[in-house]
């Protein structure tokens, strides 16, 4: 039994410290109806590509720790996040729920990256965006010219450019 608990404590450790470098949460808005929900709807729907921790790397997956909050800096990038596929035909159909885990995203993963007075996503907003849903071919254009605004107009660093900080 020892062996067994030490040797899950040994596994935990390992997959925490992946990438040691990785920025801090940030705070969760009020907004978020259930933090604890939203944190296991991000882990089921979206931590087997993105990382639990919101760090995939060097998988070719954008990385969410420390960066998505910039998406927010104007109305454009913000409704993107809302209408990447993946997000915007969630089997979550909840608009409230759905709305939860993004602000868990932006918010809690973002950390930093959020702009001061970004306002949390709202359940009419994510129903609103949810019907102007992206295409996967128009994926790769997409982020990149909302990242370039965040550059240009919000001070978001230029390694947004790279999917994940470090990428060669």
């Amino acid at each position: 039994m020892r062996k067994l608990l030490l040797g899950s404590l040994l596994l935990i450790g390992a997959v925490g410290i992946g990438r040691a470098a990785l920025p801090p949460l940030g705070v969760l808005p009020a907004a978020i109806t259930d933090p604890d929900l939203a944190r296991s709807d991000y882990a089921e729907h979206c931590g087997g590509c993105h990382g639990i921790q919101g760090s995939a790397a060097p998988a070719q997956l954008p990385e969410l720790r420390g960066r998505v909050g910039w998406f927010m800096c104007t109305p454009q990038s913000r409704a993107y996040l809302i209408r990447l596929p993946n997000i915007a035909h969630s089997r979550i159909t909840d608009n409230q729920q759905l709305a939860d885990l993004v602000n868990y995203m932006v918010f809690g993963l973002g950390g930093a990256s959020a702009p001061a007075g970004a306002k949390p996503f709202t359940a009419d907003e994510v129903a609103h965006e949810r019907k102007f849903a992206l295409t996967s071919a128009s994926l790769k254009a997409e982020r990149a010219r909302y990242v370039e605004v965040a550059i240009r107009q919000c001070g978001a660093p230029a390694t947004m450019r790279l999917l994940y900080p470090g990428q060669k």
